[in-house]
């Protein structure tokens, strides 16, 4: 049986008089454990209040599907108080760590001991808000670091293409010229007339135009490279498949051909088809440069937008313009938006810039669009629309998913509330969302769901509104 002497080792039990501390003793249930087992776990029913008197417990929650432990409890301790004060499941997996013996007082009765004395009551509190306050920090952390890890793992992924397309242009551009200059010298060596010469590179520097600016479309591309795939090989040329494709890229046509080979065709030797294999070289060379560099471009934005996105200096306010938060975000989520989702803008282009924090802005923007994301299972419509309301900036995040119960609409700011599965969402992102918008931008979020279509909708004011008071930026929208 539980002692007095026991439960005084614990400060709280401490403000009990000994009346009732006889009657926690007489009502409490004695729990014995092995190490390694299994107490309770994450999204249970609250099973009571208990009280650690030997032994060590660990605490862990699920994160993205994997366990992580926040925090341990050693003898003489005690826990299970929040689930039971809030009737919500019980927030972590509770294991032993060592052979532990536990004694527990069930819900109905820690909570007479607990309105019983005000003492107790009040220490009882203090405790549970310094656990709700390590528990919340630590959440935060997690979840900042899993929303950074999701988003880097998308920029890599969004990276490798571009760097691959760079190393693969790259590392054939040196072949390409040196067989580039081999063939130079053996031209320079048949000393060929000048003005022949002229009609070659004129041909060349009009390649390099069509494939620089595209000028050709697919269609004609295909009709063309037949055509020159059908001369080559009437011509005898080896190899004529590899030299058509990048022939018709620079616009080349058979009779331009005809032309330019017409005094070499009765010919024997290297020069009597080099001529055409210098245009198709130097036409692939140029391709090559041009892929390369458009994958070099790709990878100069991606960096842009994710130092855009960071915003460095965010520790002071500054003047952002809500289009390219929510620009550099979007790019950052390209590689979930490409499994099937259809992004519509509707921006507002005349809208003034807005003086805000802006990294925790693009958190907002990131919340927003992952969980829309997850409501439509990354196949849907995502509409984002920005207009000026009176005073203030509207920024509408719109997805096409299965929508929110409206039971549990005026839930989903709270703390720790989540509609995901376990393990998915810490309840944390739309809170952030919240404190963000409503504390450190004197702003204001709403909600409006059914199946189909849910819109978040962001007032953000303007530099002249800044310093109207809360209750006169609620009554403005509300009016809005």
């Amino acid at each position: 049986m539980l002692c007095i002497e026991e439960l005084l080792t614990l400060e709280a039990f401490q403000q009990l008089p000994k009346e009732q501390l006889d009657w926690a003793c007489d009502h409490a249930t004695e729990v014995k454990l092995p190490a390694g087992a299994t107490l309770s776990k994450e999204g249970d029913d609250p099973s009571g209040f208990y009280i650690l008197l030997k032994g060590q417990i660990s605490l862990t929650r699920l994160s993205e599907g994997v366990e992580m432990p926040i925090g341990q409890h050693t003898a003489p301790a005690f826990f299970g108080e929040i689930p039971v004060l809030t009737e919500a499941p019980v927030p972590v997996s509770v294991y032993t760590l060592t052979d532990c013996c536990l004694y527990q007082l069930n819900c109905c009765d820690f909570l007479t001991l607990l309105h019983n004395c005000r003492g107790f009551e009040r220490s009882i509190f203090r405790v549970v808000q310094t656990r709700t306050r390590g528990l919340e920090s630590f959440l935060r952390g997690r979840e900042k670091m899993a929303a950074l890890g999701n988003l880097s793992a998308g920029l890599a992924h969004e990276l490798n293409n571009p760097a691959a397309a760079l190393v693969r242009a790259m590392s054939d551009v040196v072949p390409a010229i040196r067989e580039l200059e081999h063939m130079n010298l053996v031209y320079g060596q048949a000393q060929v007339d000048p003005t022949h010469t002229q009609e070659w590179q004129a041909t060349r520097d009009r390649g390099y135009e069509t494939i620089l600016h595209q000028t050709l479309d697919a269609m004609t591309l295909s009709d063309r490279e037949d055509e020159l795939l059908n001369w080559l090989e009437d011509y005898g040329v080896a190899e004529a498949w590899k030299l058509a494709e990048p022939l018709a890229a620079g616009g080349i046509e058979v009779a331009t051909l005809e032309h330019l080979t017409s005094r070499w065709r009765d010919k024997t030797g290297e020069l009597r088809d080099q001529g055409v294999r210098w245009l198709a070289l130097s036409f692939d060379m140029m391709s090559m440069i041009k892929n390369g560099l458009r994958g070099a471009e790709r990878i100069a934005d991606l960096v842009h937008s994710m130092k855009s996105y960071s915003h460095r200096d965010q520790g002071a306010q500054q003047l952002v313009d809500v289009h390219d938060g929510l620009e550099d975000t979007l790019k950052l989520f390209s590689y979930k938006l490409k499994q099937g989702v259809k992004i519509c803008r509707h921006y507002d282009s005349s809208l003034p810039q807005v003086c805000a924090y802006g990294s925790e802005l693009n958190q907002v923007w990131t919340n927003l669009i992952d969980n829309a994301l997850y409501a439509m299972a990354a196949q849907g419509i995502l509409e984002i629309r920005t207009e000026r309301d009176g005073n203030y900036v509207r920024i509408e995040v719109i997805d096409s998913g299965a929508g929110i119960p409206a039971d549990v609409q005026s839930r989903i700011f709270e703390p720790f509330y989540t509609t995901k599965e376990m393990g998915q969402g810490s309840g944390l992102g739309l809170d952030a969302v919240s404190r963000i918008i409503h504390n450190r931008h004197k702003g204001m979020v709403k909600v409006a769901s059914e199946p189909g279509r849910t819109c978040f909708t962001i007032f953000l004011p303007l530099p002249q509104a800044s310093a109207e008071s809360p209750q006169e930026i609620r009554a403005a929208i509300a009016s809005s």
